[in-house]
């Protein structure tokens, strides 16, 4: 079974249960020299940056659920791209799927997407310095400048 690193949506055990219900959760992860960011569709992505740590979760993907997430991640029409990058687990340094967003045009959010992600981050107890990053493109969708 392929592993699959989730920064965002997919980071939610009862949404990745729904759709790749054969797949289970490793534990948090990370994906050193990238950082976190929403795209100009209103999802999340991750760019190179050499000085950055993009947290997530690292999955045990069922070959079985790996259509599905496709699907979910609208490969088919090219939203995201899968890659295979080397992650931080819970056993060490492994490689595993991610999707990238095909822009990398900085965005933001589409209502009620991040609070989602924020959720799941707090579920995974990521770095709360990590959730505020996040919380800041929330804060810039809301008229705030991001910091």
């Amino acid at each position: 079974m392929p592993l699959y690193f989730a920064y965002g949506a997919n980071m939610d055990r009862a949404a990745m249960a729904r759709r790749c219900p054969q797949s289970r959760p490793l534990g948090a992860a990370r994906l050193p020299r990238h950082r976190f960011m929403v795209t100009a569709d209103g999802f999340a992505s991750v760019i190179r940056d050499p000085r950055r740590t993009v947290h997530g979760v690292l999955w045990d993907l069922a070959l079985s659920d790996l259509p599905a997430l496709d699907r979910y991640e609208e490969v088919h029409r090219g939203l995201y791209v899968k890659i295979t990058q080397p992650v931080i687990g819970p056993e060490g340094p492994r490689r595993a799927l991610v999707y990238l967003a095909r822009s990398g045009e900085p965005g933001a959010p589409r209502p009620g997407y991040l609070e989602g992600v924020l959720q799941a981050a707090a579920e995974w107890d990521l770095p709360a310095d990590y959730r505020q990053e996040i919380a800041r493109w929330a804060g810039e969708a809301k008229g705030r400048p991001r910091r």
